[in-house]
């Protein structure tokens, strides 16, 4: 059976501040996408979302407009460009925020090709997944095990894969004690990765929400506080996943000596910057504590979380199912409301 000429899909046209009330995205119908040379077409099953998609309509980052967004994305291969006999048809394919890089650079020949200077994101430089179809490099899709679910599977391919590639450059031993600040749709997959990687290292839980606080101890946290609460031992590595910059002076205190603060963030707000001007260079940064940022994933990050969450059911996170129609709705719920899990978009779900 040959897909349909048309599709559906939410489109961002132009950045915008989002209101309460914003509709960011605008439902289309539109021709569906042909595969290029190298390229597999996608009918796509679900999409989760991602803050990223809010600092791109909010211009944190630039992205390719008019653009369809969504890089956490689950369908099947139904069709193959030139060049292209792999996955085959019918094969269920996720894809995720590295829609490519170029494969020759420095970076990309030692592993590093989240560091591409041509690296493209998926749903940002390039068409993503929320729409009913959409196209990808063959060279950059991962075959979804069948252990995990369509709505399972999707929040890992950017939450759980950057939370892996973030555990592994916090660089700590089992044992010592793990930091998370902010439990949303990445951290709450982390939280559960640690026990894993490393089941004896206490995990400490920084979140505003108290809801967020308490899922937190129910999965298995140590320990769970306010932004700013004193924790009762200090972290050898503290993961931020939150969009501001409160949390990042409040976790350099919070750090032990020696510690490691990674930040996974593609973009920060600068509307409390100002929190910044009460770094305190003894407090904060002293006794040979650092700072680590996060920049995008690699099909490794991906493959790798993905075969560990098929081996572990522990990993599967905690998800909320909505229509392809509600994808606004959405948006505006993670940008104003407390992040309870991750939001998966369906696109067979009627809405």
């Amino acid at each position: 059976m040959n897909p349909p000429d048309t599709m559906r899909a939410m489109l961002l046209r132009a950045t915008q501040k989002l209101e309460r009330n914003s509709q960011p995205l605008e439902a289309v119908e539109c021709a569906r996408p042909q595969p290029e040379p190298g390229e597999v077409l996608i009918a796509v099953h679900v999409c989760a979302v991602c803050h990223t998609e809010l600092d791109e309509i909010e211009g944190r980052v630039e992205a390719r407009l008019p653009v369809i967004p969504g890089h956490q994305v689950v369908g099947t291969v139904c069709a193959h460009g030139a060049g292209v006999e792999a996955p085959a048809t019918g094969t269920r394919v996720g894809v995720g925020w590295i829609h490519s890089a170029c494969g020759a650079c420095e970076w990309c020949r030692s592993g590093r090709e989240n560091l591409c200077p041509d690296f493209h994101g998926t749903g940002c430089h390039a068409h993503g997944g929320y729409a009913e179809f959409m196209t990808a490099s063959a060279a950059f899709v991962h075959p979804v095990p069948d252990a995990l679910g369509d709505e399972q599977a999707a929040p890992m391919l950017c939450g759980g894969a950057i939370g892996l590639r973030s555990l592994r450059l916090a660089g700590m031993n089992n044992g010592q004690a793990l930091g998370l600040t902010g439990f949303g749709g990445s951290n709450h997959q982390v939280l559960r990765l640690a026990k894993i990687l490393h089941p004896d290292s206490p995990v400490l839980v920084w979140a505003r929400d108290p809801d967020q606080r308490e899922r937190a101890l129910a999965d298995g946290a140590a320990w769970a506080g306010d932004t700013e609460d004193e924790p009762p031992q200090q972290a050898a590595a503290i993961i931020d996943t939150t969009p501001v910059w409160k949390p990042v002076v409040a976790a350099l205190a919070a750090l032990a000596p020696g510690g490691k603060l990674v930040v996974n963030a593609i973009a920060k707000e600068s509307s409390d910057i100002d929190t910044l001007t009460e770094l305190d260079y003894p407090r904060h940064l002293w006794r040979e504590k650092t700072i680590q940022s996060v920049a995008n994933v690699t099909r490794a990050d991906i493959a790798d979380f993905l075969s560990l969450a098929a081996d572990h059911p522990s990993l599967r996170p905690r998800t909320r199912l909505r229509p392809l129609a509600e994808a606004n709705e959405a948006l505006l719920e993670m940008r104003f409301g407390p992040i309870r899990g991750a939001t998966v978009l369906s696109m067979s779900q009627p809405g």
